[in-house]
């Protein structure tokens, strides 16, 4: 059975990977943790940040995956040797999945303030022209 589809156009040629990837990032995770901003930097750069407050360098884990840049956070649980009388901040684990364009690149992760950021750049946008000779 045929998927119902935007790029069935047949002028749409070597799309299928744009559709992979959207469909990729359509099924992301949905529980909302943690959340993030993305946001536009000077020079043609790109930086997410994630709210990661409780968390270590050694907590997260950042992959480049097929196009995908994977965070991945897990705390250890502590509290078997500690006595909470109230417990709000649980040990939690998350992963987070951004699709990434074609060459846009990871140049840089950092933390502070409670924040994991993740500096992308992304290349200059090209549009020559040319022309195509037709042969005899």
């Amino acid at each position: 059975m045929p998927r119902n589809s935007s790029f069935n156009s047949p002028f749409l040629l070597g799309f299928e990977r744009l559709e992979q990837m959207l469909d990729s990032a359509s099924r992301g995770t949905g529980d909302g943790f943690p959340p993030y901003n993305i946001e536009e930097l000077p020079d043609a750069r790109l930086r997410i940040s994630l709210a990661v407050a409780g968390f270590t360098e050694d907590d997260i884990d950042i992959q480049l995956e097929a196009r995908q840049l994977v965070i991945r956070g897990r705390q250890e649980d502590d509290s078997a040797d500690r006595t909470f009388l109230h417990r709000g901040i649980a040990a939690r684990q998350f992963m987070r999945k951004f699709v990434l364009a074609d060459g846009i690149e990871v140049a840089d992760a950092f933390m502070e303030n409670g924040l994991l950021n993740i500096d992308l750049t992304r290349p200059a946008e090209e549009t020559p022209a040319r022309s195509i000779p037709i042969r005899r």
